[in-house]
């Protein structure tokens, strides 16, 4: 059976209602396969009487995926994209759906620039995916960026936002410019509230926006994003908030900004991200209505510094990750130190080996989950120091 009809047949299994319709020349099948045997210890928290760290060795899938895509020629300039995306555990833990990752349909012109609709990455998180060199694993940056994976707070049950801000949101319409001179736009909403039942229930929603330029060693990016907070219940973006022991009202907001910059010279790249959230999810209730403005509890500053260096077939990574405290309450900071090799055997198959330590305040509890590996790391409670060893193989085709 030749490359296209096996593409086909195999896309035909997942897709079956399309199947009748679909030309085989117009399937993609592609995908990233990355297992790790990794060796991890959730730390000891500060906390008194806290219980030691408990060390284990697992097996784990590392955002490894499985995709179809395709495109049609509607003439005049003007082509149809679709494309389905599914996450791969493996390890051989519980599948994820199959448009569990970027899935979409959409309108694509060279001159006029691309509409999707569907589930999708936000610019915000794709304006910095690239400077992040231990990306899609335990020492991704994403464990205290963009929100982290952070539980921090004794009067929050959040992970350092409401939403992650690097995040991949259902219910998106997007919009990609062309490319000029290096640089391009993008912007997205995220419809929400698709679970509303009465009139007087607040629509939750998100916007999404970046402009990047990426032209020989320089690379550049600027990002936006702000959460509205809906009614609990309500679908997209309608969150049940707790602060202070009471759950917030509706009608709350968060937002942040980002900018990265990278710089790459012969064997050399660095990347370096800043970002600063904020949010009124502090604010007072009475008659289920806040009473106090831009009361910031979550919000933060964070940045991270990385590079890569090519030494033959060899890659030497290092990278350091720090946030600031949230709100107003101390010691709720945290930073990440990672190192590593990455050794490619050829251009789509690597092997690598990792260690990343996290280092929480006394009152943080950021873990190694950033980047929904399936061996990721909770912190043993606030003050824990959690660590990985990782060593794994990737391979992409």
């Amino acid at each position: 059976m030749n490359k296209k009809l096996l593409a086909f047949a195999v896309a035909a299994a997942f897709v079956a209602p399309l199947a009748a319709h679909a030309d085989s020349g117009n399937v993609t099948i592609y995908g990233i396969m990355d297992a790790s045997y990794d060796i991890t210890d959730n730390g000891t928290g500060s906390a008194v009487g806290a219980a030691g760290g408990i060390r284990t060795s697992k097996v784990s899938s590392n955002s490894s995926r499985l995709g179809f895509k395709g495109s049609e020629d509607l003439g005049n300039g003007l082509s149809g994209v679709w494309q389905i995306e599914t996450g791969i555990n493996a390890d051989g833990t519980a599948a994820a759906n199959l448009n569990s990752r970027n899935t979409f349909v959409g309108l694509s012109s060279k001159a006029a620039g691309t509409v999707i609709l569907g589930r999708h990455d936000t610019p915000y998180k794709l304006a910095t995916r690239s400077l992040d060199y231990f990306g899609d694993g335990l020492a991704d940056n994403r464990n205290i960026m963009g929100g982290g994976s952070s539980t921090n707070l004794s009067t929050a049950v959040l992970n350092g936002a409401a939403a992650s801000f690097d995040g991949r949101q259902s219910d998106v319409v997007a919009y990609i410019s062309p490319t000029f001179s290096g640089f391009h736009a993008a912007v997205a909403y995220v419809a929400g509230a698709e679970a509303a039942t009465a009139s007087g229930q607040k629509k939750g929603d998100a916007w999404s926006a970046t402009g990047v330029y990426a032209n020989g060693p320089l690379f550049a990016s600027l990002a936006y994003e702000r959460h509205n907070i809906g009614t609990a219940g309500t679908g997209t973006l309608g969150p049940v908030i707790a602060a202070g022991g009471a759950v917030n009202a509706a009608d709350r907001n968060e937002h942040a900004w980002k900018l990265g910059l990278g710089y790459t010279v012969d064997a050399l790249s660095i990347g370096f991200a800043y970002e600063h959230t904020a949010d009124d999810l502090g604010d007072s209730i009475a008659g289920g209505a806040k009473i106090s403005g831009n009361s910031n509890l979550m919000g933060h500053n964070a940045w991270t510094l990385g590079g890569k260096y090519a030494l033959g077939s060899n890659d030497l990574k290092l990278a350091y990750t720090k946030a600031g405290k949230q709100g107003s309450t101390n010691d709720t900071g945290a930073n990440q130190l990672a190192v590593g090799v990455d050794h490619n055997m050829s251009k789509r198959t690597k092997v690598y080996v990792q260690y990343v330590k996290l280092n929480n305040d006394n009152a943080a509890m950021y873990g190694l989950n950033g980047a929904g590996a399936t061996g990721g790391v909770s912190a043993n409670g606030v003050g824990a120091d959690p660590s990985a060893w990782s060593l794994g193989m990737r391979h992409s085709f």
